[in-house]
């Protein structure tokens, strides 16, 4: 009897490392969460991203297309509003450079801000203001996006570099003016504390985009 007592006494208590190695496995777990849960969201930035170059590529290629059609006494201009690309207004039917206007899947809204100069949408932008994860290896049309920390500067026109600025110009010969805002009913004036610093941009109301993408 005294033996079995002696040997009971000399054996470590077993609920006390149950316990201790239910504490690791939590904390293990609860860490595999965490980072699980930020690769997910990495992955779907990233594929958002990829989504919003997709998109601004179609808008860039209505633009150009836009551009360089037309009757000949209306050739070689943008256009006075986004919804133009849906349909023409200079042809008296139906041309579409554009299929529909895209929800941005950055705000998951169906709003852009549009760019103007003189008076003409010459490209659009998102209007978040996320940091991008992409800060590289853009396609060149796309490389003026190299390094930007907000995704509403990444803008898509075309030319794709129409807002590189030259010895302090623009291309299209204008300084520090000429990208202002847009309402339903048409182009206003530029204000000041723009993307850029030479004016703000508008945002295309969702009812303007309603009916007209089909």
């Amino acid at each position: 009897m005294m033996v079995c007592r002696m040997i009971n006494s000399r054996m470590p208590p077993q609920g006390g490392f149950a316990y201790l190695w239910t504490l690791m496995l939590i904390g293990f777990m609860g860490v595999s969460l965490v980072i699980g849960s930020h690769l997910y969201q990495t992955t779907m930035q990233r594929e958002k991203e990829a989504e919003l170059l997709f998109i601004g590529r179609q808008f860039r290629t209505a633009f150009e297309r836009y551009k360089t059609s037309g009757p000949e006494n209306a050739k070689d201009q943008y256009p006075a509003t986004l919804e133009d690309l849906l349909k023409d207004p200079r042809f008296p039917n139906t041309v579409r450079h554009l299929r529909k206007f895209y929800r941005d899947p950055m705000t998951g809204k169906n709003e852009w801000a549009p760019v103007l100069i003189n008076g003409r949408v010459v490209g659009v932008h998102s209007l978040s203001e996320q940091k991008p994860i992409k800060q590289d290896n853009f396609e060149a049309a796309d490389a003026s996006f190299r390094g930007k920390d907000k995704y509403s500067e990444w803008v898509f026109t075309f030319p794709p570099d129409l807002l590189v600025k030259e010895n302090g110009k623009d291309k299209t010969g204008e300084v520090g003016t000429g990208i202002g805002t847009q309402s339903p009913n048409g182009p206003v004036p530029p204000v000041s504390g723009g993307m850029t610093g030479k004016g703000n941009t508008g945002v295309v109301p969702p009812d303007a985009n309603e009916g007209k993408g089909k």
